[in-house]
């Protein structure tokens, strides 16, 4: 019997018995008083089982009168998908994370999250060692740049940035309204109201070259505006102006993009020679052109037609680079 199925036994047996004695939890179990003793103090200190010895009644009960009795409940023997990557991708957040705003609070917050992860006779160092969290296109950020940009952020100030843009190979200074910050990705971005523009914008932290808080309040835009303007379309980008892209993926390649959510409101069906037609929302084409290429010939754009040929552009600019 393991680490684990020990821990479910005891729970089993107070249940079943209420107050019961110690000799009958060794002979149960087979175990000896100080394996007995290191599960004990394991269940009480790391999992929270309010145990105590009942010396009138001589054995071990929960106590009824501890408030973590209503709630308190072993955890599974293992973690959901979602609940593993999320534990494991904190995790190895904060083991990378630099000095910051919530350096005295990190630390006992990766401790507790390794205590979360130590299921049984499963450390966080095994854990870790089976199961792997890759990251992919990583951009790194300055680390001054982001604590500014969180500073304004949650003291609601406005901030002053040197934004480099990428595409046009230039930089620009702004005055902005930062509105919250989003990691998408494994990049972070920023939305703010930008006063230059007087429109929502969304710039990449990684290329902020230089970030100030102003002495300036921040302007605040309605959670339902954000979420209309920058959530409607597709990935990152950003616009009121929404279209619907229509894809048709063939049938080998639908296997996969049938179960794949590309945005909150997309459609699908599976036709019956096996296609699959996606329809998702976008405002914005540069990113959704992107993940269409990635596909190469599995995928073809049905609508808009303006999408459709600017795809077939990318697709015969990327051939000619091959042509002899």
């Amino acid at each position: 019997m393991n680490r684990t199925e020990r821990f479910y036994r005891i729970q089993k047996l107070l249940s079943q018995r209420r107050v019961v004695p110690r000799e009958v939890f060794l002979e149960d179990m087979e175990i000896s008083p100080a394996t007995f003793k290191r599960d004990l103090e394991y269940l009480r200190d790391r999992m929270s089982m309010p145990l105590i010895w009942d010396r009138e009644k001589g054995g071990y009960r929960l106590d009824e009168s501890d408030p973590a009795h209503a709630t308190f409940q072993l955890p599974g023997l293992w973690f959901s998908s979602e609940e593993i990557y999320a534990l494991l991708t904190m995790e190895t957040l904060l083991e990378t994370l630099q000095p910051g705003l919530l350096g005295a609070q990190v630390k006992p917050l990766r401790n507790r999250i390794r205590q979360i992860l130590t299921e049984g006779d499963r450390s966080p160092d095994d854990l870790a060692r089976h199961i792997r969290v890759l990251s992919q296109g990583a951009r790194p950020v300055e680390p001054k740049h982001f604590q500014t940009c969180a500073t304004a952020l949650l003291s609601r100030r406005r901030l002053r940035i040197a934004h480099h843009r990428r595409q046009e190979g230039e930089t620009l200074e702004r005055d902005v309204s930062p509105q919250r910050m989003v990691h998408y990705r494994d990049n972070w971005y920023l939305d703010c109201w930008c006063h230059l523009r007087k429109s929502l914008r969304t710039f990449s932290v990684d290329a902020i070259e230089s970030a100030m808080v102003l002495n300036k309040p921040a302007t605040d835009i309605k959670d339902e505006t954000l979420d209309q303007v920058l959530g409607s379309g597709f990935g990152i980008f950003s616009g009121a102006d929404v279209q619907t892209a229509v894809l048709r993926f063939n049938p080998k390649r639908a296997r996969w993009v049938s179960r794949e959510q590309w945005h909150p409101d997309q459609e699908g069906d599976v036709e019956l020679d096996g296609y699959f037609v996606l329809k998702v929302p976008y405002s914005d084409a540069r990113e959704l052109s992107m993940d269409i290429m990635k596909y190469g010939p599995d995928v073809e754009v049905l609508a808009p037609q303006a999408l459709r040929d600017q795809v077939a552009a990318l697709l015969a600019s990327a051939a000619a680079l091959y042509k002899a």
